[in-house]
């Protein structure tokens, strides 16, 4: 008598949470959104506008959207007449604030350039 009693507690037990969730009781818990699936409240044009005032008669001639130091961020590269090397400007995605205006010499601009190489190469063999 013992047996088919459990074989009834374990089939109820398993019959149970699965008829809860077809009838709609219990609701189903979604996975935390991993931060690079956040979306910037500013929009590419309203960052560039706020960027390209930090650097006067400088050009664009690169962007992208990271995540850097905990903040989604617009990253824009300058390229300046007569002036060597880039101008980055870093605008908060979310917010608009400027949370960098850097010049980057010609060798920092290929360091960083490797760096991010090698970090690339790293998260493409780890995931």
């Amino acid at each position: 008598m013992r047996l088919p009693a459990l074989i009834l507690a374990l089939t109820l037990a398993a019959l149970l949470p699965n008829a809860a969730t077809a009838a709609g009781t219990t609701a189903k818990r979604q996975p935390p959104r991993p931060a690079s699936a956040m979306q910037p409240k500013l929009s590419l044009a309203s960052a560039r506008a706020i960027a390209s005032a930090k650097v006067p008669g400088g050009h664009i001639k690169s962007h992208e959207l990271e995540r850097e130091h905990g903040h989604l961020i617009y990253s824009f590269d300058f390229v300046v007449p007569g002036k060597s090397g880039i101008d980055e400007v870093n605008v908060d995605a979310m917010n608009g604030a400027v949370l960098a205006v850097e010049h980057e010499g010609p060798k920092a601009e290929r360091r960083e350039k490797a760096q991010e190489k090698r970090e690339a190469n790293r998260s493409t063999i780890h995931h």
